[in-house]
């Protein structure tokens, strides 16, 4: 059984599962995957890739979260440009990767993605939740890769969150530990491919707004046991990444990209936790501005939906990554209105 929460930013996945769903699962119980499966290094990833035009829009999602519930935006942006999802390593379709899932490691395997796809850039980058700080790093490792940026209800690396009725500072995990090098490379090591049935749970909300057929996906998706084991290493090792950035200068670290953030109007806070709910309004409210200040190129936009944009919002989304796209093409500055 998978116990699915958003914990304010992050989507926390916890997998309660038996053994037996270790076990091999016959390839004809595995949903057809919409996109191609590609190797990149000993492990295939699965990328889904529609539309025509440049830029072309990559998203990272959020934790637990798998390409096709980017359906909706997948649509309605293939309108006008070309648009890329994909599952990272241990989601859904794709094969698990190297561990440890730091933000290095995350990075490259989308780089070797979409070098393999021969997916040309440089890219519009779209960071939901837990996505965001990694377009972030990833522009920081590949620049020439990166054209804009979209960062969709994201966290500032100051900014606490709610969990066990507590506001936390995710950085504040962190242990200072080294980032091994990222790799191609498997390890005998690193996990294998597994499969189980998919979860007799129904899906939580905003999900049950999706297609039937990407809930079900989802519903088996969300069950896999490489899921757990993946997205276990990308929490554990997401503090060490959070604490380098608030150790060093973020303003101006995208330099004049079209950027884009995109706020929730309401943090949803109560006063079950041990900081007064207003406080944590106020604080989430100015971080999410700071944002801005990563790019001199851009703009806030405060939507009057959840956490969950792509489901709740997608046309408002659309028009946001339209935004950032026609500032790419035109070479002009962001605006913040449509």
């Amino acid at each position: 059984m998978l116990l699915r929460a958003v914990v304010s930013l992050f989507r926390f996945s916890v997998l309660l599962l038996v053994a037996s769903t270790a076990n091999a699962q016959k390839d004809s119980s595995i949903p057809a995957n919409p996109g191609k499966l590609i190797d990149v290094g000993g492990h295939k990833m699965h990328l889904l890739c529609t539309g025509q035009g440049s830029p072309t829009v990559v998203v990272e999602a959020g934790i637990g979260d798998i390409s096709t519930d980017w359906v909706l935006i997948q649509t309605a942006v293939s309108k006008f440009t070309r648009i890329c999802t994909y599952d990272r390593p241990g989601y859904a379709w794709s094969e698990p990767g190297p561990l440890p899932r730091t933000y290095p490691q995350i990075n490259l395997d989308l780089h070797e993605l979409l070098a393999a796809a021969k997916e040309r850039g440089p890219f519009v980058l779209v960071g939901h939740s837990f996505g965001g700080p990694l377009v972030r790093s990833y522009t920081k490792i590949y620049p020439s890769e990166v054209a804009g940026l979209l960062l969709v209800d994201t966290i500032h690396e100051d900014q606490r969150i709610p969990i066990m009725n507590k506001a936390v500072l995710l950085r504040g995990d962190a242990k200072g530990r080294a980032f091994p090098a990222a790799r191609r490379a498997m390890q005998p090591e690193d996990p294998k491919p597994q499969f189980g049935p998919p979860t007799t749970e129904a899906v939580e909300p905003p999900l049950d707004k999706l297609p039937l057929a990407n809930q079900k996906i989802d519903q088996w998706a969300v069950a896999q046991p490489n899921l757990r084991i993946m997205a276990q290493s990308e929490l554990e090792w997401s503090p060490e990444s959070l604490a380098l950035m608030a150790a060093s200068p973020q303003k101006g670290s995208l330099g004049a990209r079209p950027l884009i953030v995109l706020t929730r109007k309401d943090g949803g806070y109560d006063n079950s936790l041990d900081v007064p709910a207003a406080e944590l309004e106020q604080e989430r409210l100015a971080l999410q501005k700071k944002l801005v200040e990563l790019s001199t190129n851009g703009v806030q936009r405060i939507l009057p939906c959840g956490h969950n944009m792509h489901i709740e919002c997608p046309g408002a989304l659309a028009d946001a990554i339209h935004a950032v796209v026609n500032a790419v093409r035109s070479n002009s500055p962001i605006s913040s209105s449509n």
